[in-house]
Order: structure tokens, then C-alpha cells, then sequence
């Protein structure tokens, strides 16, 4: 990994999902920012993001099983617990 690359920056938060970790947590964080920045405002609008992109996507991030629900990209449930 490149010392400035935008996973370096995410690598220290920890995962604290305790079951279906079928996503990588940096391939949710990257599409969740990605969603954000082009103009989605809700889970929903990220999905769909993701989605329409999934082929420009797929140039850097690994997606082992596609894009993520907008319930999965909900990733200050495990991302920040309480």
C-alpha cells in the first residue's frame, strides 16, 4: 500500500461488525465518500451510486460481492458504536 493512498488514511478504524463482514470495510467507506461527494444524500442515493459506477469502481476497489445494500453502507452503526 502506497503511504498516500486514501485506504492509509482509513486503515487504523477498526471493524466492529460482528457478523456479515461480506464487504470489505474500506470498499464501503470509499463508495459511502464517493456517493457523498458526487451528491447522494441518503443510504439509498449511495446504493445507487455505487451501482451505476460499479465498472469505475471495480478499477480499484475489489467489491468481492458487488456493490453493498444501503443497509450495509450504514457504517456509522458499526463503524462509531456507542
Amino acid at each position: 500500500m502506497q503511504e498516500n493512498s486514501i485506504d492509509s488514511f482509513f486503515e487504523k478504524i477498526e471493524d466492529h461488525r460482528h457478523h456479515n463482514k461480506l464487504h470489505k470495510l474500506i470498499d464501503i467507506i470509499i463508495i459511502a465518500i464517493c456517493g457523498v461527494v458526487a451528491g447522494a444524500d441518503t443510504y439509498e442515493q449511495i446504493e445507487n451510486f455505487g451501482k451505476k459506477r460499479k465498472r469505475w469502481l471495480l478499477k480499484f476497489l475489489e467489491l468481492p460481492h458487488g456493490i453493498p445494500s444501503h443497509d450495509t453502507l450504514n457504517v456509522p452503526a458499526y463503524v462509531f458504536p456507542n
